[in-house]
């Protein structure tokens, strides 16, 4: 005997496997980061001279957990020059930065040239003043509207960093003030609002974070919905072009807002190379 089987019990099976399948990419992807690599080349650079900068952004109050050990794991490994943090590290609504603090800690013992800007987040926080004093006291080098020089074995650098720019607070003119143009200029902002300043042709490369990379993505039409661009943003991850000498790079970020999910859009931190032409 041939056994039929209806189509009508078939088709809520599949609803119910791609679903399963949807929710468990979307954990995945929200919960288990990874590491982007980039590798940007610039004139400014000496023949043979590289830089590698660890960027996190948009942690969100992250909490630690074996995940967090093994990126730590990988930060390590990595090894990188300069560790920066462009902002979202808290959330608005964070009001113990036990977690937080542990993670810059470990971050300071991997590599003490760490460097930080505020967010939107940290600003909506009421606690924030000892928030930024905190991160000092662990040894964070925090650049709201400040330049420090920095100088590896063979390679000197600026590294300057502006307030938050979602939130009106960013002074570039102050961040750059008396800087020697003739060195490669790396700028730490929080969001990629800065791109409107009238200066920001004095940065070679701009490490922002903000947008999430829109958290949601669809293939081939990208991000839905960034904070300060609204639907379908132009920047809204990854490398742009905004001058001849300019470079702008969007990290998607670890953490989440609003809703706790990402989708084609995995979470991450990025290993970026500057090397020369």
């Amino acid at each position: 005997m041939v056994k039929i089987i209806s189509t009508q019990a078939v088709k809520p099976a599949i609803i119910i496997l791609l679903v399963t399948v949807l929710l468990l990419d979307i954990y995945f992807e929200t919960n288990y980061p990874k590491v982007n690599r980039v590798t940007i080349k610039y004139g400014k650079i000496p023949p043979g001279e590289k830089i590698s900068i660890l960027q996190i952004t948009d942690l969100h109050d992250w909490h630690p957990n074996d995940r967090h050990r093994d990126l730590l794991h990988q930060i390590k490994k990595l090894n990188p020059d300069l560790i920066v943090l462009t902002g979202d590290i808290i959330d608005r609504k964070t009001g113990n930065f036990n977690h937080t603090f542990s993670l810059v800690q470990e971050l300071v013992q991997i590599n003490p040239h760490t460097f930080f800007v505020c967010g939107n987040h940290e600003w909506a926080n009421s606690q924030t003043p000892l928030f930024i004093r905190g991160l000092s006291d662990r040894g964070i080098n925090v650049l709201n509207d400040e330049h420090v020089v920095w100088a590896g074995d063979h390679l000197t650098i600026n590294i300057c960093g502006v307030d938050d720019p979602s939130t009106g607070r960013a002074n570039l003119d102050k961040a750059i003030k008396n800087i020697n143009g003739e060195l490669f200029t790396l700028l730490l902002a929080h969001a990629p609002e800065i791109i409107n300043d009238r200066a920001i042709t004095q940065a070679d490369l701009l490490l922002c974070g903000h947008t999430h990379g829109g958290q949601v993505r669809l293939p081939f039409a990208g991000a839905i919905v960034a904070p300060g661009q609204g639907f379908f943003p132009r920047f809204d991850k990854g490398i742009y072009k905004i001058d001849q000498d300019t470079t702008l790079y969007i990290d998607s970020g670890l953490g989440t807002s609003v809703l706790p999910i990402r989708f084609l859009n995995r979470s991450q931190i990025s290993f970026i190379t500057v090397m020369s032409n």
